[in-house]
């Protein structure tokens, strides 16, 4: 990972590090640009237009002066030319300037300005407590803002930039050690965050280390623990595992490794274990058999209250006294991202932008391996299948399957029928497939995948053809919403539901009260939302909400756009509208719903391109 200061060859009057503008990727490395408020475009990086006003005088300006002194510098640096100071390092020194020095380096502004520093009179100062190296490095950095960051020095790089007070490049190895994180190393990189005061990169590694704690106890360094750090854990809220059994395994693993000077902290550390939440017959088997555990009175104790717990029935168990071991633990789910697949911009892409929720930012992600556009899209075992749609030249029954952990995508089993413009989504673990275009005609027909199985079956066919159909599933049963039937060559209002397998029927419920092909589809708090859509040329802004206990339909605010053909999916309470078109163009925009205050909002920050037919999920993001 390299890092670069474009304008790191002015003088900061105040000594304080320049603010990071942007961060971009480009394979390996990490280029860091920064503000600068003289910077000109490349068209005009030798003159200013001249004022209109007056031919004869103007305003000159070359943008690669700042940088041509600096490599002259550096060059005079390494010839010891006007070198005023050397720094020692482990027996080794570098020749430097000392206004170079001080111009990008508060430390060593202070040593050389402070009267008290018997530095100041020096002109060979020992660095103490940094590696050679990576003095070397940065100080080559304060001359060209180059600094390549790697496996090899980023923790040496770190502890002397953080010395030198160089805290561009000391937030660069932050972000270079949080792309490193994996289960074997985080409990490590959380240390080193913490003796550094990298507050940042410690949350962050806090944050995953709870998230993937499972995979954390299986390696070495979780065993190494101190019993401080350990209690820390096991009393967090937040820690994601599948039982509560792996916390008690954990923590009598960890006894276990030497368990003659660590018996003392079980009991302590088994307060905070959720014993009455783990299985009955796992408390009889493994709990209560355990040697550790019998030879403690405090220990056994606990035991008593988890097998008591367990002979509560009902309601009984939740009055009883709670305590710190009857409440679940309530982890906090991984930051999320909006993922929007293929589309149609105009014409069928296989591009796919990923929305980060919190950095409120759009990145690429792998493309998908063809195109398509007008596809269903479902999640389902953290995978995302692309199901159906339009290539560009043919509708097709192909799906394409994506891993966001992995970034990479593969294929899976194809479905009975060819669509487009189908509705699709996941219901008690099966994904459904609705309606759709074959090429010839709208479709009523419908099909389940189950993926146990590792194929496709149709199921019964809805009253209607609905191409340009939207589903969403409420109080587990699914909804086919408006579409167009090519048959009548109309769009539709009409609305059915899909009875589960049980009865494979479907039931016509009320109609909406618009018209409304390539609506999109969402559902908060088991209200269905009918979003925009068109009727013929009429393309609608106005949206409505489906009330399944009522049978009613009823009108909700507009959005501030008209649009057809959006993806539409519901987070955190919101409904997000990503793209689709006007009538005339495709949007690159995103809209979002509040229903408890019935508004609309634009996301600051839009798609690369404008797409229709793209179709959206949300995912965790990768760690």
């Amino acid at each position: 990972m390299s890092i670069s200061n474009n304008n790191h060859g002015g003088v900061n009057a105040n000594n304080q590090s320049l603010a990071a503008e942007g961060v971009v990727e480009r394979g390996s490395c990490l280029l860091l640009r920064y503000a600068s408020q003289n910077s000109l475009d490349e068209s005009s990086q030798n003159k200013l237009p001249r004022s209109s006003k007056d031919k004869t005088t103007g305003t000159y300006q070359n943008d690669e002066h700042t940088f041509k002194c600096f490599k002259a510098m550096n060059e005079m640096r390494k010839g010891n030319l006007f070198c005023d100071v050397t720094l020692i390092a482990e027996n080794m020194e570098i020749p430097a300037h000392k206004m170079v020095l001080a111009s990008c380096s508060p430390y060593f502004y202070a040593m050389f300005s402070g009267s008290d520093f018997e530095e100041s009179h020096q002109d060979k100062i020992t660095v103490q407590g940094v590696d050679f190296r990576a003095l070397q490095l940065l100080v080559e950095y304060v001359y060209t803002s180059y600094v390549d960051v790697n496996e090899d020095n980023v923790q040496t790089l770190l502890t002397a930039a953080n010395l030198l007070q160089l805290t561009d490049v000391r937030d660069a190895c932050c972000d270079y050690l949080q792309t490193q994180l994996d289960p074997s190393n985080c409990l490590g990189i959380r240390d080193f965050a913490d003796i550094h005061g990298c507050v940042d990169l410690l949350n962050y590694a806090n944050t995953y280390i709870e998230q993937h704690f499972s995979e954390v106890i299986q390696y070495d360094e979780f065993l190494n623990l101190t019993s401080e750090q350990l209690l820390s854990l096991v009393k967090s809220d937040h820690l994601t595992v599948a039982s509560e059994e792996k916390v008690y395994e954990s923590v009598i693993s960890w006894i276990q490794f030497d368990a003659q000077e660590r018996r003392s902290y079980l009991p302590k550390l088994l307060e905070h274990v959720r014993l009455p939440l783990v299985s009955q017959d796992y408390l009889m088997s493994r709990v209560e058999n355990e040697p550790l555990l019998k030879e403690d009175l405090l220990c056994k104790d606990f035991i008593i209250e988890a097998l008591k717990f367990h002979l509560l029935k009902g309601d009984a168990k939740n009055t009883l006294t709670k305590t710190i071991r009857t409440i679940p633990r309530q982890p906090i789910g991984q930051p999320k991202v909006l993922l929007v697949i293929g589309g149609q911009a105009p014409k069928a892409i296989r591009s796919v932008e990923c929305y980060d929720l919190r950095e409120e930012q759009w990145y690429a992600a792998a493309e998908m391996p063809s195109r398509r556009c007008r596809a269903g899209l479902a999640v389902l075992n953290d995978k995302v299948y692309a199901v159906g749609g339009f290539n560009g030249s043919l509708r097709v029954r192909t799906v394409d399957v994506y891993d966001p952990m992995n970034d990479i995508w593969s294929t899976s089993c194809s479905m009975e029928a060819r669509r487009s413009t189908l509705g699709v989504a996941v219901l008690n673990g099966l994904i459904f497939a609705v309606g759709g275009f074959d090429g010839a005609t709208g479709l009523e027909t419908a099909e389940v995948f189950d993926p146990k199985m590792g194929r496709w079956a149709m199921i019964a066919s809805m009253s209607a053809r609905r191409s340009s159909v939207g589903v969403g599933v409420i109080h587990n049963q699914l909804y086919a919403v408006g579409g167009y039937d090519g048959s009548c060559r109309q769009c539709l209002n009409s609305v059915e539901r899909y009875n589960g397998l049980e009865t494979n029927t479907w039931t016509k419920i009320a109609d909406m009260n618009a018209r409304r092909s390539g609506a999109g589809v969402g559902v908060v708090d088991n209200i269905l939302f009918a979003i925009g859509g068109h009727d013929g040329p009429l393309v609608r802004k106005s949206c409505e909400k489906y009330n399944a206990e009522l049978d009613s339909w009823s009108p909700i605010a507009d959005m501030t756009y008209r649009r057809r053909n959006a993806g539409v999916i519901c987070h955190d309470g919101l409904l997000y509208v990503v793209g689709g078109d006007d009538g005339t163009s495709n949007l690159s925009n995103v809209e979002v719903y509040d229903p408890k205050n019935d508004v609309w909002r634009i996301l600051p920050a839009s798609m690369g391109i404008g797409r229709s037919y793209a179709g959206v999920c949300i995912v965790d993001k990768p760690m």
